[in-house]
C-alpha cells in the first residue's frame, strides 16, 4: 500500500530526462520509455503496446493522468492487459508525427494530446486509438478501463482483422510522399495568390485572426501576409487588406487574454473568437515566433505599440524561460495549485489591494474589472477591453499619464502574482525551439535597437554548441548536464536559418561557418536521394514504420520549407550552387503537396517568392563604429527578402563568395540580387536611395 510516509518506489521513467515523463514516474502504471526494451518486452509476451504521448504542459494530459494513470485499478489492467509505454512528444517528435498521422486515418479524426495508442507488439502498428478517455464512460466516449479489456480481447480473437488493417495503414503511409513536379513543370506564384484569397475568406474581420474558435494566432501566416504586403507596397494598387489582416490579428492577440497582461508572453491558443480566454500553457515555440512577427510588424509599419509588445515578448522570455547557461527552458504549465489558469485569474478585491486606490478604477476599466467575471463564471482573465485613449477621454488624463498610471498598477499586480505558487517550468532544452527563440530576438534587437537581445540570443546558440552539437551532429534535448537524442530535419533547418539571422544581428567569427556545417549534415544525411527534399529523421535514425517528409506548417514552420529558404540564401550569399540545387529539390518535392492547399504551406511560399525572384544580399565592410551606423538606417527598412551582413574590415578568413566583399578604406556595400551585383558603393545615402528606388519599382 502507498501512503504519503511509504511513498510508491519510482518506475522506469525516474532515469528519464524529460520532465513529462518524470511527472509520471511513481504512478502504478508499469511504465516503460520507448526503447528496445520495451519493445522487446511486446514482442516475448505477444501484448499489445499501450502508448501514450504528451507533454509536460498539458491540461487535458494532467486530467487523464489523475483520473486513470494514479488509479489503483485501472493501473493493473494496464500491467496486466499491456505493455505500457509513455512519451514526451516534445523529445520525440518523429513517433508524435507518425503516430498522429496513424490516428487521424484510423479515426478520420484529428489527433492532440495525449495521445492514445494501441500497437501490435511485433510491428508496432498501431490498430485502435484515440486521445483523451474518461474513466467512465460520458458524453459518447467509452470509459478507459472498460475499454482496455474489450482492446485486449480484440487483439487476441481478431488477429487476421487486425493484420489486414495493419497492412492497409502501412499502404496508406507509402502513398504520403507523391512523386516531385518534374523538371519541366513550371514552378509559378500561382500557389501564394491562391494562398492569398483563402486567408482573406476565412479571416475574422472584427477579431483578426482566422476561422473561429479555438483560434490559434498562426505567426507564420501573419510574415506570410507581412509579405504579400511588402511584393505590392510600392505599385499602383498596394496590397492594404493583406496589411490589415497582419496587423489586426497581431493587435487584437497582444491586446487579449492570449496575452499575459502583466507579465508578458503568449499561451497557446484561445478558446473563445475573441481572443479573451486561452488554454493556459505558455510555450517556447509560440512566443518566439510571435516575437519575430511582433518585430517585423513594428518595422513594417513604424507603430510603436508593436515595438511594445515586442519589448515585453522578448523581457519575458529572458527574465522567465532562460537559463543561467544561456538555453531557454520550453513550457510552463497551463496548471498550477491543481486548476488551469489559476496562476493568472483574479477578482476585483484582490486587484484592488495590491494597487494604489487612485489606479485601481483606471486598471478595472482596462482589463475589465468592471465587468462580470469571464472565466468559468467566478473570476477575471485580464482582456484589454477599453484602449487608453478611451479612458483618458473619459477620466481626462493625458494618454501617456493614463498609460503610466496603467503601467504602475500592472507592474504592482505582478509583485503580488508573484507571490502566488507558480506553475511548473519544463526546463528541457530543444534545439529547434531553442533556434525559434534565437531567430526571433535576433530579429527584435534590430527591430528595437536593443543590443542584449542578440547577446542572450548567442547565448543560447553558444548552449546548443557546447551541449548539443557532437562529433559533427547535433542532439535534440538537454537537461541537467544530459544531452540525447539524435536532431532531427527542424533542429538543423531551424537552426541554420537561426544562424543567419542571428550573424545579420552582431557578426561573430564562426557562426556562420557553422551553419555551413548544419547544412551539410542535412545534405549528407537526411535529403532524398530519389525525390527530393529532407525526411524528419536522418539515414541512420532508428527504424519506424515510416519515415515522414512533410512540407506543410503546423505548431512551427516546416522543416523542408525553411531548409529550402535558408540554402537558397546562403547559396545566394557564398556562391554556392549546389544549395541552391538542393532547395530547387524541396520545392519540386513539395510542389504537389503545395498546390494542393496553399494556406497549410505559408513557409513554403516564403521559399518559393525567393525562389521565383531571388532575395537580395547586402555585404557590409568597415569599421565597428560605421557599421553600426549604417545598419541602423538599413534596419528601419522592411525587407523580409533581403539578408544584410555588416562584417568588420578586420574580419577574416570569409567563407565561401564572400571571400571577394573586401573591406576599403570606407566603409563600402557589397549589394547583389542572386548573381547579379552592383558595384560598390561607398555612401549611405546612396546606397539608402538605391533600395528605395527598388523598392518603388518592385
Amino acid at each position: 500500500m502507498t501512503t504519503a510516509d511509504n511513498p510508491r518506489p519510482p518506475n522506469r521513467l525516474a532515469l528519464q530526462t524529460s520532465p513529462y515523463l518524470q511527472q509520471h514516474a511513481r504512478n502504478p502504471v508499469d511504465w516503460y520509455p520507448w526503447g528496445a526494451e520495451a519493445l522487446e518486452q511486446a514482442r516475448a509476451s505477444n501484448r499489445p503496446i499501450l502508448l501514450s504521448i504528451g507533454y509536460s504542459a498539458c491540461h487535458w494530459c494532467h486530467v487523464m493522468a489523475h483520473e486513470s494513470f494514479e488509479d489503483e485499478a485501472t493501473a493493473a489492467v494496464m500491467n496486466e492487459l499491456f505493455v505500457n509505454v509513455k512519451v514526451d512528444r516534445e523529445e520525440r517528435p518523429d513517433l508524435d508525427r507518425i503516430y498522429q498521422v496513424a490516428h487521424q486515418m484510423l479515426t478520420r479524426r484529428p489527433g492532440g494530446w495525449p495521445l492514445t495508442l494501441f500497437l501490435s507488439p511485433q510491428d508496432q502498428q498501431p490498430f485502435f486509438g484515440g486521445t483523451y478517455f474518461p474513466p467512465v464512460a460520458r458524453q459518447g466516449m467509452p470509459g478507459f478501463r472498460d475499454m482496455l479489456a474489450r482492446i485486449a480481447q480484440y487483439h487476441r480473437e481478431q488477429p487476421a482483422a487486425i493484420a489486414e488493417q495493419n497492412a492497409a495503414l502501412a499502404e496508406a503511409f507509402a502513398g504520403l510522399h507523391p512523386p516531385p513536379a518534374g523538371p519541366d513543370d513550371r514552378l509559378d506564384d500561382a500557389p501564394r495568390q491562391q494562398a492569398r484569397r483563402a486567408l482573406e475568406a476565412d479571416f475574422d474581420r472584427q477579431w483578426g485572426g482566422f476561422g473561429g474558435a479555438p483560434k490559434f494566432p498562426h505567426p507564420a501566416t501573419l510574415e506570410r501576409l507581412l509579405r504579400d504586403w511588402r511584393l505590392t507596397a510600392m505599385g499602383a494598387t498596394p496590397d492594404l487588406q493583406a496589411l490589415f489582416m497582419a496587423t489586426l490579428t497581431l493587435k487584437r492577440v497582444a491586446d487579449g487574454g492570449l496575452n499575459d497582461q502583466l507579465g508578458g508572453g503568449f499561451f497557446r491558443y484561445s478558446v473563445d473568437p475573441y481572443w479573451m480566454i486561452p488554454h493556459f500553457e505558455k510555450m517556447l515555440y509560440d512566443n518566439g515566433a510571435l516575437l519575430a512577427a511582433f518585430a517585423q510588424a513594428s518595422v513594417a509599419t513604424g507603430d510603436e505599440f508593436f515595438a511594445r509588445i515586442t519589448a515585453e515578448t522578448a523581457d519575458w522570455l529572458l527574465r522567465d524561460m532562460q537559463l543561467p547557461d544561456g538555453g531557454f527552458c520550453s513550457s510552463l504549465d497551463a496548471d498550477s495549485e491543481g486548476h488551469e489558469g489559476q496562476h493568472y485569474l483574479w477578482t476585483p478585491d484582490a486587484a484592488r489591494g495590491a494597487v494604489e486606490q487612485d489606479a485601481y478604477a483606471l486598471l478595472a476599466a482596462r482589463f475589465g474589472l468592471d465587468r462580470e467575471p469571464n472565466f468559468e463564471g467566478r473570476a477575471w482573465h485580464l482582456h484589454c477591453f477599453k484602449s487608453v485613449e478611451q479612458i483618458a477621454a473619459e477620466t481626462g488624463l493625458d494618454a501617456a499619464e493614463a498609460l503610466r498610471r496603467i503601467d504602475v498598477a500592472r507592474a504592482a499586480l505582478l509583485a503580488n502574482r508573484g507571490q502566488r505558487i507558480a506553475p511548473e517550468r519544463d526546463d528541457k532544452v530543444l534545439t529547434s525551439w531553442n533556434a525559434i527563440v534565437i531567430r526571433g530576438l535576433a530579429q527584435a534587437a534590430r527591430a528595437l535597437r536593443r543590443p542584449e537581445l542578440a547577446e542572450a540570443a548567442s547565448r543560447a546558440l553558444d548552449y546548443i554548441r557546447r551541449h548539443l552539437w557532437r562529433d559533427g551532429r547535433l542532439l535534440a534535448t538537454a537537461r541537467d548536464g544530459r544531452a540525447q537524442l539524435p536532431a532531427y530535419l527542424d533542429d538543423y533547418a531551424l537552426l541554420a536559418d537561426a544562424v543567419l539571422e542571428l550573424v545579420q544581428a552582431r557578426w561573430r567569427p564562426g557562426d556562420l561557418e557553422f551553419a555551413c556545417e548544419l547544412l551539410e549534415v542535412l545534405l549528407q544525411r537526411f535529403e532524398d536521394p530519389e525525390h527530393g527534399g529532407f525526411f524528419f529523421t536522418a539515414d541512420d535514425h532508428e527504424a519506424l514504420i515510416h519515415r515522414p517528409k512533410t512540407f506543410a506548417d503546423d505548431a512551427t514552420p516546416s522543416g523542408n520549407a525553411v531548409a529550402a529558404r535558408v540554402l537558397q540564401r546562403m547559396g545566394h550569399l557564398l556562391g554556392e550552387p549546389r544549395y541552391l540545387a538542393a532547395a530547387e529539390r524541396v520545392l519540386r518535392a513539395g510542389w504537389p503537396s503545395v498546390r494542393s492547399y496553399p494556406p497549410a504551406h505559408t513557409s513554403m511560399l516564403a521559399a518559393l517568392e525567393e525562389y521565383l525572384q531571388p532575395p537580395e544580399t547586402l555585404v557590409l565592410r568597415g569599421d565597428a563604429a560605421e557599421l553600426e551606423r549604417w545598419q541602423r538606417d538599413l534596419d528601419l527598412l522592411y525587407a523580409p527578402a533581403r539578408v544584410v551582413l555588416a562584417i568588420p574590415a578586420d574580419a577574416h578568413p570569409l567563407p565561401g563568395a564572400l571571400a571577394a566583399r573586401t573591406p576599403r578604406a570606407q566603409t563600402v556595400a557589397y549589394l547583389c540580387q542572386g548573381e547579379r551585383c552592383s558595384e560598390p558603393m561607398e555612401s549611405l545615402e546612396r546606397l539608402v536611395r538605391k533600395l528605395r528606388l527598388e523598392l518603388a519599382a518592385d
